[in-house]
């Protein structure tokens, strides 16, 4: 028998939700510098003391506010701090923290837990989404289990198709919904433009014109929101499998990037190396989306580059 994807909701808005198969992270807005690093220990499975040094690394006057917890066997952890509340469904009964009753932070251990809900203020925007591993932004989170999802047609407990090399992706509503990750702050781009803001050169000689989203990867999917049905997807050779299946999104940018292109990883495994005229090379961090300036080349790994250059 093999173990089901953990089905998990959110509804969008302003924290980082942090997912992987044991831990799941929940950053203000003001924390974007943490993310990357703490995306890195989700996804290569750390447990909770190892993520929570790294939380307080920086003390906790740094921190206004955080979610954690953390799932072994039957076990449970959590720790609550600042306007958030998270409430679990246990087998002896319903347990509810509150990170704003303590100065510094509630933590609790339990065993038995069937499922929780995390919620950090806010109405959100848009109907709830799911989301098995990968980083998104939230105001709230539904699990229903931390038990596994079987098929009620069967006594076995399929494992549906998932994506394992880092992709952000919707598991239990549909296995080719992608959820991009926008860009924080900003009104959301239109689907299509009338004149592309870019054009992407590929180092196979392919290019593209930037005006809709272009979903980049070795297999790359797109999901079932109007964006998505307007998106282009684009795949590109990896060998090595050092390019994740959908591995980042290209789009054209909105508000103070309004007439330029904008990058964001989506949580792949292997990373995107970006390099600016004139500035050093740069990681992407997952699910931030960045400018693209003209002469700008983008590194995905397996000898895969895509150059930037005006429309």
């Amino acid at each position: 028998m093999t173990d089901a994807q953990i089905a998990r909701t959110y509804r969008p808005g302003a924290w980082f939700g942090i997912f992987g198969d044991h831990a799941i992270v929940v950053l203000p807005p003001s924390e974007k510098g943490r993310v990357a690093q703490l995306w890195q220990l989700v996804d290569d499975g750390a447990g909770f003391d190892e993520v929570l040094d790294a939380l307080i690394s920086d003390g906790l006057r740094e921190l206004p506010g955080f979610v954690l917890v953390s799932e072994s066997d039957a076990d449970t952890k959590v720790v609550v701090r600042g306007p958030a509340t998270a409430r679990f469904t246990t087998s002896d009964g319903d347990v509810e923290l509150a990170g704003s009753a303590a100065t510094t932070w509630v933590e609790q251990s339990m065993t038995g837990v069937t499922g929780l809900v995390i919620e950090l203020g806010g109405e959100g925007e848009g109907p709830d989404l799911t989301v098995q591993n990968g980083l998104v932004r939230v105001s709230r989170v539904q699990e229903p289990p931390f038990q596994r999802v079987a098929d009620p047609d069967t006594t076995e407990t399929p494992a549906p198709a998932s994506d394992h090399d880092g992709l952000t992706r919707a598991g239990g509503q549909d296995p080719d919904q992608l959820t991009p990750p926008g860009i924080p702050g900003q009104p959301p781009a239109p689907d299509v433009v009338a004149r592309p803001v870019a054009r992407l050169v590929f180092s196979s000689g392919e290019t593209v014109e930037v005006d809709r989203p272009v979903l980049i990867g070795r297999a790359p999917e797109a999901g079932r929101s109007a964006s998505a049905e307007q998106a282009r997807l684009v795949t590109v050779p990896s060998p090595q499998k050092e390019i994740s299946s959908t591995h980042l999104e290209v789009r054209t940018g909105s508000g103070a990037d309004h007439g330029s292109a904008v990058v964001t990883d989506l949580g792949s495994t292997n990373g995107t190396v970006l390099v600016q005229p004139g500035l050093a090379p740069e990681d992407l961090q997952p699910g931030v989306a960045v400018q693209l300036l003209p002469g700008a080349i983008l590194d995905l790994g397996d000898g895969v580059t895509i150059q930037v250059t005006n429309p």
